[in-house]
């Protein structure tokens, strides 16, 4: 018995079913891998200009308040933040209340500021007498955290 000689094999061959250089199921592929990237990249871009557009409107908002009397101010500013945490959080986070209300902002801005620094004005103060908060750490606060809003 003599070992099979390698002539005896058959020649390659391609898959039945293309007969030509492209097939019909790889230009598929290729069309809806395509149509999945620029659908991707759509809606980060809306996504981005989303996060741009409100960032930019709640700083003129914020500008805007720095013009207005302190007590003025103040409100102003609070209503911004409702505002801010209705669009980012919904509806029932915006109803929030006194220390929850603070913990709602900090959760929302990823800070302090709300609870232990200036900003804590607008969840237990902002109706009573104006005390020792200084307005412009206040206002550089909102200023810095509105800045850093990537909705």
């Amino acid at each position: 018995m003599t070992p099979p000689d390698l002539s005896a094999l058959r020649g390659l061959h391609l898959p039945t079913g293309g007969g030509g250089a492209v097939q019909p199921e790889m230009v598929a592929a290729i069309a809806l891998g395509f149509g999945l990237a620029l659908l991707v990249g759509l809606v980060r871009l809306v996504r981005a200009r989303r996060g741009l557009s409100l960032r930019r409107t709640l700083l003129r908002e914020l500008t805007r308040a720095e013009a207005l009397e302190p007590e003025a101010r103040r409100v102003a500013q609070a209503r911004l933040l409702r505002r801010v945490v209705r669009t980012l959080k919904g509806e029932e986070a915006a109803g929030a209340r006194g220390s929850a209300w603070a913990a709602t902002l900090d959760d929302t801005f990823a800070t302090d500021f709300f609870r232990n620094g200036p900003g804590r004005v607008f969840a237990d103060d902002l109706y009573r007498r104006p005390t020792a908060t200084d307005p412009g750490a206040v206002d550089a606060g909102l200023g810095r955290l509105f800045s850093q809003i990537r909705a």
